[in-house]
């Protein structure tokens, strides 16, 4: 039995229904009465800057948050029901260290060389997020160890965040202070919080989300992530000794088909099984309403 509960999940394809894979009708729906409830913490993790989290909130009717990791893990709001927004300064001069004083026009400089990199929009770009986008034929490899030698020859401890936007056809590189993904930020939440492994789960699709879902963190892969991501998932779970900690879903629960939300409810009710009750009585009391 848990008595509070920490949900973490990605929103493009995760809990946004924005692949190609269709939605199940109540999934949402389940998602949103059970967030509700006081024992629930939610925490969307995104590589969405603020702007794009709080109009993915608005297009799809999601449940306001308790907490939102943006960029790719470099920036941390408080929200709550009050909505203000709360940057979590520490969390920006903690990252700081790993890039040893330098700054994003710095490792924009050390990087120019790079013919393969083209940079995002300034909309896409934070003091500790450089973001680039790449062809899918690149030796994606051999460019990632070149551009870390790079780095650290400058000094610079950086994370490098790979993924792919299957609807534009083009790699997406992130370069980020070595502590600054998905993972650090999700721990720094639990460690806040004071969440533990036994009530904290997170759920992702894609490349920058393969960090968490293969730790010690209980991950969900929604049904509808990548066949490539399902199997690199698998393989660095079992290398890591993670394999009980990652669930791939595969639809059922409820009637879903595993995709999105749908999928994300799956995985929790694997770990939590308490909370298939909790959201059958919400779903109840709703149809009595």
């Amino acid at each position: 039995m848990i008595d509070r509960l920490l949900i973490c999940t990605d929103l493009d394809r995760t809990l946004l229904p924005n692949g190609s894979q269709p939605e199940s009708k109540n999934a949402r729906s389940f998602f949103k009465n059970l967030v509700a409830r006081p024992e629930i913490t939610l925490a969307y993790v995104s590589g969405r800057h603020r702007s794009l989290v709080e109009q993915a909130i608005l297009e799809y009717q999601l449940p306001l948050p308790d907490f939102v990791v943006g960029d790719v893990g470099t920036t941390i709001y408080q929200v709550g029901l009050e909505q203000k927004w709360e940057l979590q300064t520490s969390w920006e001069l903690e990252i700081a260290k790993d890039w040893g004083g330098k700054n994003h026009a710095d490792l924009m400089s050390l990087l120019a060389d790079f013919q393969q990199l083209r940079l995002q929009e300034p909309t896409k770009q934070n003091n500790y997020k450089l973001s680039y986008y790449t062809s899918l034929k690149i030796e994606q490899k051999q460019m990632l160890e070149e551009i870390n030698e790079q780095l650290l020859d400058a000094g610079i401890r950086a994370s490098l965040v790979w993924s792919i936007d299957e609807e534009a056809e083009v790699g997406l590189l992130d370069v980020l202070p070595e502590r600054a993904t998905k993972f650090h930020a999700v721990e720094a939440l639990m460690k806040q919080g004071g969440f533990e492994l036994d009530n904290t789960v997170f759920s992702g699709d894609s490349g920058n989300d393969i960090e968490v879902l293969t730790s010690a963190i209980p991950g969900v892969l929604v049904a509808n992530s990548q066949p490539e991501i399902q199997t690199l998932a698998r393989k660095l779970a079992h290398i890591n000794n993670q394999d009980n900690q990652l669930y791939l879903a595969q639809g059922g629960f409820m009637g879903m088909n595993g995709h999105y939300a749908g999928g994300i409810l799956e995985g929790i009710a694997h770990y939590y099984p308490q909370i298939t009750n909790w959201i059958e009585l919400d779903q109840i009391k709703d149809d009595h309403l």
